[in-house]
């Protein structure tokens, strides 16, 4: 049984939630998790042919079903939308903390160099983590149907990310680049707060800092990229013999790390595109809406009641009738 004890470089929280977890994945699925291994072509969901195909369905599915909604009106789904929202909060949390606690004492031990670059810091715990965090993308898909189901704006930024997400997930699986903790871990932390909101928000609450996830959002892929294009270049720097300063050969193979550079690259200016449009532009309509009824104001053009004299003078309105 597992007892708590005071936290320490093994047990961060005081109490090892692995052994917790074990007895989970156990009791589901009647293997202990340390017979897992990631094996392409084996592993479910683990071939090009089941990844493309999933996409596929994907966009099948969500765009067949916003043209069959045009003549349907819009589902309520509360409940289920709360019951998905709780859920995903709870499992991204749990995720989040299991990395955490299998992350400290690599890094705090070795490094952060050692703990994003070597081949060790691929464990076989991780990497089972690894493939729970790639199985909850196909789980996370299920927000666009929601969208769908509801007749809400369908942006290609949700989509695309939805989608380009588990392939991501995917590959550095099968590239085994140790860097993946990284984004994988501001992702988690993103959505603990990201399905909180929708949570709350689904019951009617109005939540103030709703800007702040996309905030979060940049930020995460900002640290993501710099740290990604560090591994990215020291690794073909010290594998070519490039005559450039470099801190040596980097875990995890070379199409694994073009893809994740390419898609996170192109998150991060989707994003920032997305935060420009949601709340810069609205800002500066709402900026330039108010110095146009001041200088409609000071013409005379309206008044209060949204009548004019022409001269600036409002015209005087006739008392209602009580």
């Amino acid at each position: 049984m597992t007892s708590l004890t005071v936290p320490s470089l093994h047990r961060p929280f005081g109490i090892y939630l692995y052994d917790l977890f074990d007895k989970a994945y156990t009791f589901t699925t009647g293997h202990s998790p340390s017979t897992f291994a990631f094996v392409e072509n084996v592993t479910p969901l683990s071939t090009n042919n089941e990844v493309i195909l999933s996409c596929i369905t994907y966009f099948i599915v969500i765009f067949g079903g916003r043209y069959i909604m045009q003549s349907q009106q819009p589902m309520k789904l509360q409940l289920l939308f709360q019951i998905h929202n709780v859920l995903l909060t709870l499992a991204s949390g749990a995720l989040l903390l299991l990395f955490l606690e299998q992350l400290s004492p690599i890094v705090l031990r070795h490094g952060l160099l050692y703990g994003i670059c070597n081949p060790k810091a691929w464990t076989q715990k991780l990497e089972l983590l690894y493939y729970l965090n790639y199985l909850v993308k196909y789980w996370e898909l299920i927000d666009t149907v929601f969208l769908v189901l509801k007749k809400k704006k369908l942006e290609f930024l949700h989509y695309f990310h939805h989608s380009m997400t588990m392939v991501l997930c995917y590959t550095q699986l099968v590239g085994k680049t140790s860097v993946s903790w990284v984004p994988i871990v501001l992702n988690l932390t993103v959505h603990v707060a990201m399905y909180y909101y929708y949570f709350r928000t689904a019951s009617g609450a109005r939540i103030w800092w709703k800007k702040y996830l996309t905030t979060m959002q940049i930020v995460q892929f900002i640290i993501d990229l710099c740290i990604i294009y560090f591994c990215t270049y020291t690794y073909f720097a010290y594998t070519y013999g490039l005559s450039l300063p470099n801190c040596g050969d980097c875990a995890g193979t070379e199409r694994a790390a073009i893809f994740g550079c390419a898609i996170l690259s192109s998150y991060l200016l989707l994003f920032i595109n997305f935060y420009h449009q949601t709340y810069k532009a609205k800002s500066n309509r709402s900026v330039k809406d108010a110095a146009k009824a001041e200088v409609e104001a000071i013409n005379g053009e309206t008044n209060g009641n949204g009548h004019t004299n022409g001269n600036g003078t409002p015209k005087k309105s006739k008392p209602k009738k009580i």
